[in-house]
């Protein structure tokens, strides 16, 4: 059963949206002016905000979009596909002088995807303090992104963080880092999160540490009341500073593409707290909807509603 929060939305999810062409196979980038030919290319809207959206709202939440979009063609494609999927966007602001964030992304064979980004919107939104009601009147609120968001990194998203905590929403954090130089401004955000969602690799660069288990308690005692490290093939990992933590291993599935699998992880943890279920129903749930989006091109293209996810986390073979 479905958890009644009394809130305007179930979800909101704040941050990294963009708007991504990817394709596939793509083994390697033609010299000078010359062309190669592959065989499929779509439209997605990404980001660990924009996907997790997408997701959250197959799973039949009322989810609300908070982030930024460019004043141009993509941002007008990124708004009408969010909608599309039944996401509210009146949290999303159109910001001019800049373009939608967008990726060039070359998915390979293996499911691995090099992608050419700029950075655009996501840099330049913010949330203003006339729009707090709104955009914190959620049973859970998602920070997805931390790092990319240049107007809301730090403080601001630490203070948006903590008020949403006062509020008694539920808090998830995801955040874009490659150095331990990132983790000054994740390390404002942890005392206001209730569960923390990095990759492995992530979790590695912001810790310098190798251990998951030394990785995940030293999150938790820098403020984060749990993390769950995702780790590709290898699954994934639930870490409470209660004490509870356990190994989740990977679905066995033949993998399309990678693009958004940590994102759409994001969202069916998300949706697995709000329907109630425990905390290893949850992490399965979310590995579920990671699997699902790398059996298609684009972020949630495998992710078709609540029902089949569970069906597929069901009957699924894992990995061993």
């Amino acid at each position: 059963m479905s958890q009644k929060t009394g809130n305007r939305y179930d979800y909101t999810s704040i941050g990294f949206y963009t708007f991504d062409c990817l394709g596939r196979p793509v083994t390697d980038i033609p010299p000078g002016g010359d062309t190669f030919f592959i065989e499929e290319l779509t439209l997605a809207v990404s980001g660990a905000a924009g996907s997790a959206a997408i997701v959250a709202a197959k799973h039949g939440l009322d989810v609300l979009a908070v982030g930024g979009v460019g004043d141009d063609d993509m941002g007008d494609w990124v708004l009408a596909k969010l909608r599309h999927f039944g996401v509210d966007t009146s949290g999303m602001e159109r910001c001019s002088g800049v373009g939608t964030s967008s990726s060039i992304v070359t998915t390979r064979p293996d499911g691995q995807r090099p992608a050419l980004h700029m950075k655009g919107a996501t840099g330049a939104f913010e949330v203003k303090a006339e729009q707090l009601d709104q955009v914190l009147d959620a049973g859970i609120v998602h920070v997805g992104g931390a790092g990319l968001m240049d107007r809301m990194d730090g403080a601001p998203c630490a203070a948006l963080m903590r008020e949403a905590k006062r509020r008694g929403s539920t808090t998830t954090l995801d955040v874009f880092a490659a150095t331990k130089d990132d983790m000054k401004g994740v390390a404002m955000l942890l005392p206001h999160t209730d569960y923390f969602l990095p990759s492995i690799e992530e979790a590695e660069a912001l810790s310098g540490l190798s251990d998951r288990a030394d990785i995940a308690s030293w999150f938790i005692d820098q403020g984060a009341a749990c993390c769950v490290l995702t780790l590709g093939e290898k699954g994934a990992y639930y870490h409470h500073g209660d004490g509870t933590r356990f190994h989740s291993p990977a679905f066995d599935i033949d993998v399309v593409c990678t693009c958004g699998c940590g994102d759409a992880f994001n969202a069916g943890f998300a949706s697995g707290l709000h329907h109630g279920l425990d905390v290893e129903e949850t992490v399965r749930l979310a590995q579920a909807c990671s699997a699902l989006n790398a059996t298609g091109l684009g972020s949630q293209a495998g992710v078709i509603d609540y029902e089949s996810t569970l069906a597929f986390a069901t009957s699924c073979r894992r990995m061993t």
